[in-house]
């Protein structure tokens, strides 16, 4: 069975599946923009790595069904300085804060004859999102790219967090790929759209006076869930996370393009 939805399938943004999903999409949009950008350009893959310290596992929790009795022992008057101890039949149920290395890929669209980054393509990560360390350092390198001259383009398939920011950040939409031309800062293309749609194409900026290349990232989504066999894989029973509203669910429910979606 073929992707059910009409755009992004919100089943592939499950943490199971989404690192994969992210992998695969990276290396499709370069084997893709490759045919389309040499001899000029070279597409790289490229790979960053860092740490996070548990941002996501810093509460401490005990599961209901646990229960601690204490007997307290009532102080003597006479012998108030003594500290009064208590016991339990049961550990406390904790969680600790772990280290946990975190390696997102990229690509880079390379000028072979200058050997300078002409433009970054990013498709977004839970950490690059989700608040901490992730999301901050994400948007040092953001930032810096917009003060250069590198063409930048942002891919966002994930419901989940805070849209990255833009000035115009109440913007209401699923999904959105940003596409910025250096030349043209401030200004920037900003694609919206939502589990209803099919994912836009855009162009991929280059060097003033070239032929941008078009990204058709639907098609590109769609061959990484069939080579992936996700109709196979992916659980359509599962609870979506984040959860679709009412609207959206039974939309979900009532058939897509001829295909008859799962329950969501």
């Amino acid at each position: 069975m073929p992707n059910p939805f009409p755009g992004m399938n919100p089943y592939l943004e499950s943490p199971d599946f989404w690192p994969e999903v992210h992998n695969r999409l990276i290396v499709a949009i370069a084997d893709a923009l490759v045919p389309q950008v040499v001899p000029k350009y070279r597409v790289a893959i490229e790979k960053r790595i860092y740490e996070l310290k548990g941002e996501q596992s810093l509460l401490v929790g005990m599961p209901a069904d646990v229960s601690i009795l204490c007997n307290p022992v009532s102080p003597n008057p006479s012998t108030s300085n003594v500290a009064v101890a208590t016991r339990t039949t049961e550990p406390l149920k904790i969680r600790l804060a772990m280290s946990e290395e975190v390696r997102e890929g990229y690509l880079e669209v390379i000028d072979m004859a200058t050997k300078e980054v002409v433009t970054v393509i990013e498709v977004l990560s839970p950490a690059n999102k989700r608040p901490g360390k992730g999301r901050e350092m994400y948007e040092e390198k953001r930032d810096k790219i917009f003060g250069s001259r590198t063409n930048f383009v942002e891919i966002d398939l994930l419901r989940g967090w805070e849209p990255l920011p833009v000035l115009d950040n109440d913007i209401a939409a699923h999904y959105r790929i940003l596409v910025s031309r250096s030349n043209q800062r401030p200004g920037a293309d900003l694609y919206v759209f939502n589990l209803q749609d099919a994912i836009p194409c855009f162009p991929l900026p280059l060097r003033g006076g070239d032929v941008e290349p078009i990204v058709d990232l639907q098609a590109l989504l769609n061959e990484v869930y069939d080579r992936a066999a996700y109709d196979i894989t992916l659980d359509y029973t599962a609870q979506l996370m984040p959860a679709l509203s009412e609207a959206d669910a039974v939309w979900g429910d009532s058939g897509v393009a001829g295909n008859q979606p799962p329950a969501v």
